[in-house]
């Protein structure tokens, strides 16, 4: 089979390579992420590897050999996974690559805020060595810690904010009751907004696009924030920057945003009490490998028959 890796920000494809020249199979690596240049450089592929490339509808449709998308991570927002499956054609992802990094970043940002890190490291270094700059500053076990989602990412944050002390609440709409996860209270998703000193993210962007919305900041204490490492769109940014210039919330901590990449002179971007880093949460060393091997391994299960391990949809 062809493979093409439609598009890839690393400096190079050498894992992905080894994995499938071991099955017998070259890969080809294209700078194609419109819809226009995957169409004119990978248009016989029949496995396509994608990371920022938008694979539409016109995509598959002008790609008649197209048989398997796999998509370098969790999300497949480029992929039309709708026309993928009325087109034949197997969608896949990674969901399980970077499980620890994400949930570590999220916790590193709510630390880095309750305990004022980046302001403290600002003002003593601007101004001068006065720790009751950061009053007030809470105890961990004086705390509840909001989670939306608890998939893999969700339940891997949940567990380990619960270890540090905090008091941990829950909504997942999919998992109204959670046995399992015993160091979580379940709640709905006011309950979680009213209840929680902090929110973290981690449901996918399906379904879920502006769920925190003025509304919703408004019924949030005035002394929480929030903290998104799942997908820009989850907040209406537009209601941040209400809710952060009226003082509804305390603050945020934004690793996904809309339109990344994010220019400096987005609004948010003003505030002292947002903490921003360029959608890193997935990143070590080893995620990158790891995720790597794992989508060149599903395109060789592919290209062999078999049933990939992480498939999005259902095809015929």
């Amino acid at each position: 089979m062809k493979v093409y890796i439609t598009d890839c920000d690393r400096d190079n494809i050498n894992i992905e390579k080894e994995v499938l020249k071991k099955a017998g199979i070259d890969l080809i690596l294209k700078k194609a992420v419109s819809e226009d240049e995957v169409i004119e450089q990978c248009k016989d592929g029949e496995i396509f590897i994608v990371q920022y490339a938008k694979i539409t509808r016109k995509v598959m449709e002008n790609c008649p050999d197209l048989k398997c998308i796999v998509r370098y991570g969790v999300g497949v927002d480029t992929v039309d996974v709708e026309a993928a499956t009325e087109l034949g054609i197997q969608v896949g992802n990674v969901p399980d690559y970077g499980m620890n990094e994400v949930a570590d970043h999220a916790i590193s940002l709510a630390l880095c805020f309750l305990r004022k890190i980046n302001i403290m490291n600002n003002f003593t270094k601007n101004d001068k060595w006065d720790y009751t700059e950061a009053i007030p500053i809470h105890r961990f076990s004086t705390l509840t810690a909001g989670v939306v989602g608890l998939g893999r990412i969700g339940s891997n944050f949940a567990k380990k904010m619960s270890a540090l002390g905090f008091k941990v609440i829950g909504y997942d709409q999919y998992k109204k009751n959670i046995k399992e996860l015993d160091f979580v209270k379940m709640v709905d998703f006011e309950g979680l907004l009213k209840e929680s000193d902090f929110i973290s993210i981690h449901c996918p962007a399906d379904n879920n696009i502006d769920l925190f919305d003025k509304d919703a900041f408004s019924k949030m204490k005035k002394t929480s924030f929030i903290i998104n490492t799942a997908r820009g769109g989850i907040i209406n940014e537009e209601a941040l920057e209400w809710a952060l210039s009226n003082e509804i919330i305390a603050g945020a901590c934004l690793d996904c945003m809309t339109n990344e990449p994010v220019d400096k002179s987005n609004l948010l971007f003003k505030y002292e009490n947002v903490i921003v880093s360029p959608h890193i949460a997935w990143y070590s060393e080893e995620s990158a490998q790891e995720l790597k091997r794992k989508v060149a391994e599903e395109a060789v299960r592919f290209a062999k028959g078999e049933d990939i391990h992480y498939p999005i949809n259902k095809i015929r």
